[in-house]
């Protein structure tokens, strides 16, 4: 029974769960994720290992649950040499660690590549989304139609609480980047579509789509380039593809300023990262346009950091003038792909906040021990334990430093809230060690 989890979750559907007071929800959140961990023990093998190693039988504080987070590299700990050998059965197996439901119903019958296997899981009812893997493998994270569902339609409701954008909007879709083709982007791009846009206007991509196979055969590529055991045949067959993505991102690039200025009396819905996003915005100045020539009520939803972009030191005004955006019109969340709640930035007190069902663990550097929840702002390392999650465990530690309060915000929402300067670890000092990584890798691979 998850009746007090389930409780929680459901605030979801009426906002609710963005302005309730810590204090109200700490006991229920902890009894919540007691239910969690003993639904789950018994059938996500990587927690049953964490539970028995540590010693936990029950969550009765938050403290008890920390031994039982899984670092954020968990979900890429298979070896890369299950993807080079194309080992589906080994990968699958890896899968069925993480996963809480067992993976032996993947028929690998006729799997080619990686695309190939995860169209395999997804046939068998386990919707494998992957990160990009731009700076290594891709993290697989297996998710049910629940989780599907579910990150679809609060996405949306996250959009209603942080700004002023509404269900029924109508909007006209506009924006320009590129998002890898996986079960959890198309459930949140086609909710907010459905929500805020006028679909029958969106324009049909003509750019080549960016698949997890075709970004893991370029990561393979670029890695046998740089220790020289690339065949000529390899890296005529990589340039010939690094040229094509980018006569499609300059192709796309042209066309998305093309669509915003054609439409530019439009209320639009702009959809996009910061870094392409600028891009957009220099292209439409260039042409001749600014703020004055755009509608007043525009959105932007925007997700994520900069991702390295090289942009000046005024890139949001500069980008926020060119649009004609107004504060109540601008949507921003923190999220991670590890889980799958979004946490809407107020407008006030610029300040990320956390929905009920969404447990805020601030812990030290280390990823160790839990930080005192007191009275006072708290840095510290994120962890979150996520409990509208169905197909894989909640609790995850993530790689960034958080500056998190669990006092009132100035917006007037009493939930608790993160300071907008989130940062990477491993930006910060160069690397990023979570201590229990290496023991979870080991075992990993032992059962795989």
């Amino acid at each position: 029974m998850t009746e007090i989890a389930d409780r929680l979750v459901n605030m979801m559907s009426e906002r609710t769960g963005f302005d309730l007071p810590y204090s109200e929800i700490r006991d229920l959140q902890v009894a919540a994720i007691n239910e969690r961990f003993q639904d789950g023990v018994g059938r996500i093998k990587l927690v049953r290992h964490r539970a028995e190693e540590a010693g936990v039988t029950e969550i009765r504080k938050l403290d008890d649950v920390v031994p039982l987070l899984l670092p954020h590299t968990a979900y890429k700990s298979y070896p890369e040499s299950f993807l080079a050998d194309k080992r589906w059965d080994r990968l699958t197996q890896w899968l069925g660690t993480v996963s809480s439901c067992p993976t032996d119903n993947v028929d690998l019958s006729g799997v080619q590549d990686v695309d190939g296997w995860i169209a395999a899981c997804e046939a068998a009812g386990h919707f494998v989304s992957c990160s990009s893997g731009t700076t290594g493998k891709p993290a697989m994270l297996p998710a049910t139609r629940f989780d599907l569902d579910f990150a679809g339609k609060e996405g949306v409701e996250a959009v209603q609480w942080g700004s002023d954008m509404r269900v029924g909007d109508m909007r006209t879709m506009a924006g320009y980047g590129a998002t890898a083709q996986t079960p959890r982007n198309s459930a949140n791009g086609g909710s907010l579509m459905n929500a805020f846009v006028d679909t029958s206007k969106i324009r049909p991509s003509s750019a080549p789509p960016i698949t997890i196979g075709s970004i893991t055969k370029m990561i393979a590529l670029r890695k046998a380039m740089a220790s020289g055991t690339a065949r000529p045949e390899e890296i005529a067959e990589f340039e010939r593809e690094s040229t094509m993505r980018q006569e499609a991102l300059d192709g796309a690039l042209d066309r998305a300023v093309e669509n915003v200025i054609e439409n530019r009396h439009d209320r639009l819905f702009i959809m996009a990262m910061w870094g392409p996003l600028y891009n957009l915005a220099e292209r439409v100045r260039d042409r001749g346009f600014t703020g004055k020539d755009f509608h007043p009520e525009n959105g932007v939803f925007l997700g994520g950091g900069l991702k390295r972009a090289q942009v000046p030191p005024n890139y949001k005004e500069f980008i926020y003038d060119t649009f004609n955006l107004q504060p109540n019109f601008i949507y921003q969340m923190y999220g991670m792909q590890e889980t799958q709640t979004s946490m809407a930035r107020c407008r006030e007190g610029g300040r990320y906040h956390i929905p009920a069902w969404m447990v805020c663990l601030p812990l030290d550097k280390e990823g160790n021990n839990l930080l005192p929840i007191g009275q006072d702002e708290i840095k510290g390392r994120a962890a979150f334990f996520d409990l509208s999650m169905d197909g894989r465990w909640g609790g995850v530690i993530s790689g960034d430093q958080i500056e998190v309060d669990f006092r009132p915000c100035q917006c007037g929402s009493p939930s608790p809230s993160i300071r907008d300067n989130i940062a990477r670890y491993a930006d910060l000092e160069g690397d990023d060690k979570i201590a229990c990584s290496g023991t979870i890798d080991a075992y990993v691979r032992g059962v795989s």
